[in-house]
């Protein structure tokens, strides 16, 4: 017997929220799935949708139903009782580069200088827009499955960690961090200045 064929990816569809968060959700992707029965199939909708509020808070959420809008409603609410916070650079880009593996997905997640943009496939780039990252590379090494490359995404955003994180965890103060980077750099810089002066 031949298979039905799918229901269009739903990339674009963007909607914004009205409330005191104003969250906007972004929906991924929406596959019609079959349930065989002794009368013969009945067909549903699997919704996958990513919510954020383009301020460092981000959920995922799947939903199925027999009709569209009530798969989209029950994804975009479980995506809402499971967002987590990532904290920023500059309220742009990642604070460092991370992988993040779920399953057979696996991405790459990399910090971009300003005016870089997202440079990222279909199911990352609804994270990182409604995540409201503005600067990032990413790259997905393993499965292009929707679902594992958000949960994927989603395991390299938890592990993000702020300077003042990083500092609080190692009983020290931000600037005792980045001040041995910046002399580091420093002591890099003039040493190349130094051999350039010599030569």
């Amino acid at each position: 017997m031949a298979r039905e064929p799918r229901e269009g990816r739903g990339g674009g569809r963007e909607r914004e929220r009205d409330g005191g968060d104003e969250l906007i959700d972004k929906l991924v992707t929406i596959n019609r799935v079959a349930k065989v029965v002794k009368g013969g199939r009945r067909f549903a909708f699997a919704a996958l949708v990513v919510v954020g509020d383009q301020k460092g808070r981000v959920g995922y959420g799947a939903g199925k139903a027999r009709e569209v809008p009530e798969a989209i409603r029950k994804a975009t609410d479980r995506a809402k009782r499971t967002m987590i916070r990532v904290p920023m650079k500059e309220g742009r880009t990642l604070h460092h580069d991370i992988i993040g593996h779920y399953g057979a997905g696996t991405v790459v997640l990399r910090s971009a200088s300003a005016g870089t943009g997202i440079i990222a496939g279909g199911p990352m780039r609804a994270v990182f827009e409604t995540l409201g990252i503005g600067d990032v590379v990413a790259k997905s090494l393993g499965s292009r499955n929707p679902h594992n490359m958000v949960k994927a995404t989603f395991a390299a955003l938890q592990r993000i960690a702020s300077p003042r994180s990083v500092a609080q965890r190692r009983g020290k103060k931000v600037s005792d961090l980045l001040g041995k980077r910046e002399q580091h750099h420093g002591e890099q810089h003039h040493g190349a200045a130094q051999e350039a002066h010599d030569a």
